[in-house]
């Protein structure tokens, strides 16, 4: 028969199963064995007299009973970890680890990089990073921090968003791609006509919306050979400033800013790619920035990466050692 002191463990690991999705998965982040997570639940069920879950070999899932079990059992579970939090806040040394969830794109080229120098100084810091494209739910799937580049307004509600960094979409080409052209780039009308890479997804398609960069130098041009001669029959004089919009011949897309830059680097056209993807290959020189003195705006107009969170009290010092290392990094 469990009691008031013996039941709030019980709710805990049931908190914890159903936020895992599985017993095992409970097990295994617990330290227990799945036949006592097993018998944990079931010893809920025996108090209540009612299931709370529906066992398959491959998955569970709620009752009606248990789902409203499962709200409270995760708020007191919530404000554990926030009393844990607390106590922890007064610690002077970040420590524990830290589940964080980012994109796939930017995790890989991006945030990764920027762990080891984290471990370097906080060694007592972990890091248990998962790779998605989709919002996830912060407690549900019991990660600290969430990365996402979006636009202010289309920021999840009930979240502390930190920003992080600018991403922007910008035009790159290979210099021996470039050298084939009859004439440089130096307006993006002479784009039109020319193989393009785009995402190709969603929003990303082939209109593109040009706009001229605020307080722009004098025009700068794609490299060209030095015996080029004559126009491109779509080019606009370089000083036209008018922003623009127009549509793109794209022979290949990739729904992944780094397919767009490896088919850049063979030679496949201009490509449209996330800065953050392009960015090693222009410090190499085996790309070329297209039309600095213009930007993208519309659907691939520039978004922010925000480090998101869950609003508390005290924020623990490994997860506010991560974002504040992030942010340096970006600086």
């Amino acid at each position: 028969m469990l009691t008031e002191h013996t039941l709030v463990p019980e709710m805990l690991v049931f908190a914890k199963v159903v936020e895992l999705r599985g017993f095992a998965a409970a097990a295994r982040q617990l330290g227990l064995t799945t036949s006592a997570i097993s018998r944990s639940v079931g010893r809920l069920e025996a108090h209540w007299g009612a299931r709370l879950l529906h066992r398959t070999t491959r998955s569970v899932s709620l009752t009606e009973l248990g789902a409203e079990v499962y709200a409270g059992c995760a708020q007191m579970a919530r404000l554990a970890r926030e009393v844990h939090a607390t106590a922890g806040h007064y610690g002077d040394i970040p420590r524990g680890t830290v589940r964080i969830s980012a994109p796939v794109v930017f995790g890989d080229i991006w945030l990764a990089p920027q762990l080891p120098a984290l471990r370097q100084r906080w060694p007592a810091v972990e890091i248990a990073m998962q790779l998605s494209d989709r919002m996830v739910d912060l407690t549900e799937e019991g990660l600290d921090l969430a990365l996402r580049i979006t636009t202010p307004d289309q920021l999840p509600p009930g979240l502390v968003a930190r920003a992080l960094r600018t991403v922007r979409y910008i035009p790159v080409a290979s210099p021996a791609w470039l050298q084939q052209l009859p004439a440089p780039i130096t307006h993006p009308r002479a784009l039109a006509g020319l193989p393009c890479i785009t995402l190709g997804y969603g929003d990303f398609q082939n209109q593109l919306r040009w706009e001229p960069v605020a307080q722009a130098k004098a025009p700068s041009a794609a490299p060209a050979p030095p015996s080029a001669a004559g126009t491109s029959p779509t080019a606009a004089p370089a000083t036209d400033r008018t922003p623009l919009e127009l549509a793109v011949h794209t022979p290949i897309t990739v729904a992944s800013s780094t397919g767009i830059v490896t088919l850049a680097l063979q030679h496949q056209g201009v490509g449209i790619a996330a800065d953050f993807a392009a960015e090693q290959a222009l410090a190499e020189g085996r790309l070329v920035q297209l039309l600095p003195d213009w930007q993208l705006g519309g659907s691939y107009a520039a978004r922010t990466a925000y480090a998101l969170y869950s609003p508390t009290r005290h924020l623990p010092l490994k997860v506010r050692a991560l974002i504040d290392h992030l942010v340096q990094a970006a600086a």
